[in-house]
């Protein structure tokens, strides 16, 4: 999730715009938002036995820590890495927060939660905030027919199976809310791949009942390299305050990292991710590399997600997939030397929406061969990975289809 103040590009005037030259729809699909990675409001509670900086607390109720700008400056930081980071078990093949730190997302159901990731509603904070605006005006209210449907991002959809059950309890609920009307699921990142695995799972009947379509905004449906780039140097979530270094080994312990790995699917085994001058490390050496970069972990962790990444069954619904083109996103890693954390790799970059590449964001063309639903693919010049949220061609696209009548 990048941290940038993101400027409103939805004025109330435009909004109006949007539905003056149409009917409001007899019934309204109620819309249900997944958020992509960092997307869901974090809550923390502590009962430490130690901690890594005399400034961090010990003991704490419950409190904001993602995304609490307050937490993420320098020192303070540390506190926030040590409380947010996850431990992995290698016997139990699962992930777990460190000794005497609870974690939860709160808000189920509640699309507040992920239309501001900061809920003190800072500019920083907004996520689905500007797209939710635009639905008001057909008649949408919230928790009635707009939703929101948070998840630990933390973990893969291997450790978050009670997400997929109660995605489901409110998919029903919010079909019967709104007198027996079809669902519009509307992902973003790797919300999609998670709406993808939920979808899989269940039947056709089922589908066919509650799911009217899914909207996907910058869907990193096949994985991306970014998530190597991440592992082998962090990321600095796009803010010049933060640093990459200091915040990979939180990132890097996220299992969900691992899962967000490039697709064998859709990057063939001789492809090169990483090279020095002294050797290549192609998809099917990511083993090796993450050896060299010392982090056999993130293999295991792999291991444990690579089933989800192998399957790209069709969804059997509706779907569009809106995405961003025409802007610099990493392709492959360039040392100087050798493989080391110790060394910065240049990028070398490809087509994508600055985070996601190209082949990811388009991969649910692939669908198109194998199911009778429709499968709507539409790129937006220079629309950014987060930017895209608050697109205005990409919102009013959204607006129009929830306009047809069902």
């Amino acid at each position: 999730m990048k941290i940038r103040l993101v400027i409103c590009v939805v004025s109330a005037i435009s909004l109006a715009s949007f539905v003056a030259a149409r009917s409001i729809p007899e019934k309204l699909s109620p819309v249900i938002f997944v958020p992509g990675d960092g997307g869901s409001q974090v809550e923390a509670k502590l009962n430490k036995p130690n901690v890594v900086h005399y400034i961090c607390q010990k003991q704490s109720d419950w409190f904001n820590i993602w995304l609490n700008m307050e937490l993420l400056v320098p020192v303070v930081i540390d506190c926030f890495i040590d409380n947010m980071r996850l431990i992995y078990d290698n016997v139990t093949r699962k992930s777990y927060n460190p000794p005497g730190v609870e974690v939860r997302m709160p808000g189920w159901g509640n699309p507040e939660v992920v239309e501001w990731i900061d809920p003190s509603h800072s500019s920083t904070g907004k996520y689905f905030q500007d797209i939710s605006q635009a639905l008001i005006p057909l008649g949408y209210e919230r928790m009635k027919s707009i939703r929101g449907a948070p998840y630990d991002f933390r973990k893969a959809p291997n450790e978050n199976k009670q997400w997929f059950s109660d995605m489901k309890d409110l998919i029903e609920d919010t079909y019967t809310l709104n007198n027996d009307t079809a669902v519009t699921i509307i992902s973003h990142s790797m919300g999609s791949p998670m709406t993808m695995v939920l979808l899989q799972q269940l039947p056709d009947e089922w589908k066919n009942k509650y799911i009217r379509r899914v909207i996907s905004l910058a869907g990193a449906w096949a994985g991306s390299i970014k998530a190597v780039k991440v592992f082998a140097m962090g990321d600095d979530l796009g803010s010049f305050a933060l640093s990459g270094k200091t915040l990979r080994p939180l990132q890097i312990s996220y299992p969900s990292m691992s899962w967000l790995l490039p697709s064998p699917l859709f990057w063939k085994p001789n492809e090169v991710l990483v090279e020095t001058p002294d050797r290549q490390y192609t998809m099917a050496q990511l083993k090796e590399f993450l050896a060299d970069l010392d982090y056999t972990t993130g293999w295991e962790m792999r291991k444990d997600t690579i089933t989800y990444s192998l399957n790209f069954s069709p969804l059997n619904v509706e779907v569009h997939c809106l995405y961003g083109t025409g802007l610099d996103t990493v392709e492959k890693l360039r040392y100087k030397k050798s493989v080391s954390v110790s060394e910065k790799p240049t990028l070398v970059m490809g087509d994508g929406d600055g985070t996601v590449n190209s082949r990811s964001l388009q991969s649910c063309k692939y669908w198109e061969q194998f199911q009778t639903q429709k499968i709507y693919s539409k790129g937006f010049d220079k629309a950014e990975h987060m930017g895209i949220l608050t697109n205005a061609d990409v919102i009013k696209y959204i607006v129009d289809v929830l306009s047809i009548e069902t």
